[in-house]
């Protein structure tokens, strides 16, 4: 069975991420959406337990069920390469959006392939019409009230419309 992880904070989740996520549920026989607990980012604006509720849900709101039954959500910490020996992971899933990613996934590909020879990196261009996309973005655009509804899912814009005055 070929089990790769797609970490990251999905703080919170966007179009983007599951454009990356459904194309890699097609390649993979299993995906884990990797949730990271980082005590060095600022606080998120959805706790951990609930970004893991809200990423289930943006899946199955918006993914073909086939699809979505191939993937698992998850929370951890501590290094990625770890939690893939831990669930049995052999690849790392990363979305680019630009050249400018390109340049920062590669050295953490490289340095993850440094502290585990087995787990390996894959790339996966986000589709054009989510290329813009970012999670801060999304974050600053409802923090001043704006409409997120078209980058991130029913169940995501809501929740974030009921918190955007204490963004």
């Amino acid at each position: 069975m070929k089990i790769a992880v797609y970490p990251g904070s999905f703080d919170p989740i966007t179009y983007g991420h599951l454009d990356v996520v459904s194309r890699a549920a097609a390649v993979f026989d299993l995906v884990v959406f990797a949730v990271l607990v980082n005590p060095q980012k600022s606080a998120p604006v959805f706790p951990t337990e609930e970004r893991v509720k809200v990423i289930r849900e943006a899946i199955d709101e918006c993914c073909p069920t086939d699809i979505a039954a191939r993937i698992e959500v998850e929370s951890f910490d501590g290094l990625t390469v770890d939690f893939c020996r831990r669930r049995g992971a052999t690849f790392v899933v990363r979305g680019l959006r630009a050249i400018s990613d390109f340049e920062s996934e590669m050295q953490m590909a490289h340095t993850n392939r440094k502290l585990a020879p087995e787990v390996d990196a894959v790339f996966f261009m986000t589709a054009l019409e989510h290329s813009y996309l970012s999670s801060s973005l999304v974050k600053e655009i409802a923090a001043f009230g704006g409409d997120v509804s078209q980058m991130v899912p029913p169940s995501v814009a809501s929740r974030l419309a009921g918190r955007s005055r204490g963004l």
